[in-house]
């Protein structure tokens, strides 16, 4: 039986490389077993033991449960490449796709909304301190962090606005992460205020509408929250309410006016059951769709509001 080739060889210029040839007795440890005779496989160089060889064998194979492998018979060659059986595929994929930072950093003092504390960032055990736990040359860091929900990039749920809506820990997965993403871009807009009109053209049901304002290029100044940043009006996001995203983000220091104290944004979506997403950052190296967005926060029961890794995956190039 000869199996073809796991692409671990290194050709040589001739387009040779090493491989194995051997038996294997494999046991499993729910009972059975498994014989191999003549078995041919890639491997990265002549030396490796029975060890690597039986590891290499059973990763090639997907083999579950294994208990023992015993190799025996074993030989080295030198031959062409055979090709592979699509062994690394998954990995192959996933370095063809891009993948977009949209949150900005949380850092100990960083300022995310003005009058909000900032992080505290600290140890709960230093790695000098753990030397006294563990044996020598074994040390952990256990860090503290003190903050309030709204810091960074962070999601709204409607337990945020609403005593009875829903959590951070009731919100679906299926709503936060793996969503077909959409970006609604004003740059260069002279009317601060995104309303009904401004989204009419777009297909928003199910998805992600990503608001590109452009405003997350003031952050970490005084710009950022001293006013003027774009916002949604109460008729845009009554329109969105009504045609049902997913999720609705901005990279704006607020969904809302912060002038307007009825919060008027906040209250459609989250009433809708709609979350929203605000301090995106990096929405200018999205494409308008063909993305997928994602932005989950932890399950924590009696909060309505956390920070978000959030992110976005884009399709390897010619897909």
């Amino acid at each position: 039986m000869e199996t073809e080739s796991m692409d671990q060889g290194l050709d040589d210029a001739g387009g040779q490389q090493w491989r194995v040839q051997f038996d294997a007795d494999v046991a499993f440890a729910n009972g059975g077993g498994l014989q191999a005779q003549g078995f041919r496989l890639d491997v990265p160089g002549p030396d490796l033991g029975d060890a690597d060889i039986a590891e290499l064998f059973v990763r090639h194979l997907g083999l579950l449960m294994v208990d023992t492998v015993r190799i025996s018979g074993r030989s080295v060659l030198r031959e062409p490449h055979k090709g592979g059986r699509g062994v690394g595929g998954a990995a192959q994929q996933a370095a063809g796709r891009r993948i977009v930072e949209l949150s900005h950093r949380i850092r100990h003092g960083m300022v995310t909304y003005p009058g909000l504390p900032t992080p505290e960032i600290s140890d709960h055990l230093s790695r000098e301190g753990s030397r006294d736990h563990y044996a020598p040359g074994t040390e952990f860091q256990i860090g503290r962090i003190s903050m309030v929900a709204n810091t960074g990039t962070y999601l709204d749920s409607p337990f945020h606005r609403f005593g009875d809506g829903t959590d951070l820990a009731g919100l679906p997965l299926a709503g936060l992460v793996d969503l077909d993403g959409l970006v609604v871009r004003l740059l260069g807009a002279q009317d601060r205020a995104v309303d009904r009109s401004t989204l009419l053209p777009y297909q928003v049901t199910g998805r992600a509408v990503l608001i590109h304002t452009g405003w997350d290029r003031h952050w970490g100044t005084d710009r950022y929250g001293s006013g003027g940043h774009p916002f949604l009006t109460e008729q845009g996001a009554k329109w969105l309410a009504d045609q049902r995203p997913a999720l609705v983000g901005i990279d704006s220091l607020n969904i809302d006016d912060t002038e307007d104290p009825i919060r008027p944004a906040h209250t459609t979506l989250l009433a809708a059951g709609i979350p929203v997403v605000e301090h995106l950052r990096g929405l200018e190296q999205l494409p308008v769709d063909g993305f997928r967005f994602h932005a989950a926060p932890p399950a924590v029961e009696g909060m309505g509001t956390f920070p978000v890794r959030a992110y976005a995956v884009l399709p390897a190039e010619g897909r």
